[in-house]
């Protein structure tokens, strides 16, 4: 018998679900240790205005023990209830805002390679910064791809 997706990819909440208006979304920290990758979803609900930048951070601990950013190369989104396919953007910096509009789907791929791995970064958070004086939204979840052991138990991505 197959293994079901739970069991197949480690899950963890980047953000639970929050009204950002006037504050960042700090995301919560999780290690790859255990992990080739991580997808990250981020949704938006309704949504008021801002364009919040959205930017990666790694750590050698689930602390935030010696944050920097992380490079971003691209995303993809799509607003959910409307368009079929993902339209894939670069990114030219370390950050990228989100679209003021409602219901968009942003996802981004980082594998445990892009990170300061000779640095003993294996560590990852996101953060989304204020979209100012709106009511916006959001929510946003990590799922691990590519268990290192997958004959051990699924290891615990916000566990050192």
């Amino acid at each position: 018998m197959s293994k079901t997706f739970v069991e197949n990819f480690g899950i963890a909440t980047a953000l639970a679900p929050v009204d950002t208006t006037g504050a960042a979304a700090v995301g919560d920290w999780i290690s790859l240790k255990g992990y080739e990758s991580v997808t990250i979803i981020i949704t938006q609900g309704a949504w008021a205005g801002g364009t919040p930048a959205v930017t990666l951070d790694q750590a050698t601990l689930v602390n935030g023990t010696g944050t920097k950013t992380l490079g971003l190369l691209k995303y993809w989104s799509k607003v959910g209830l409307a368009a079929a396919d993902f339209a894939e953007t670069a990114v030219v910096s370390d950050t990228f805002n989100l679209p003021a509009t409602a219901n968009t789907v942003t996802v981004m791929q980082v594998h445990a390679s892009q990170l300061d791995v000779d640095g003993g970064f294996d560590c990852v958070q996101l953060d989304v910064a204020s979209p100012g004086a709106n009511a916006d939204l959001i929510t946003a979840i990590y799922i691990l791809n590519g268990a290192r052991y997958p004959q051990a138990i699924v290891v615990d991505p916000v566990v050192d």
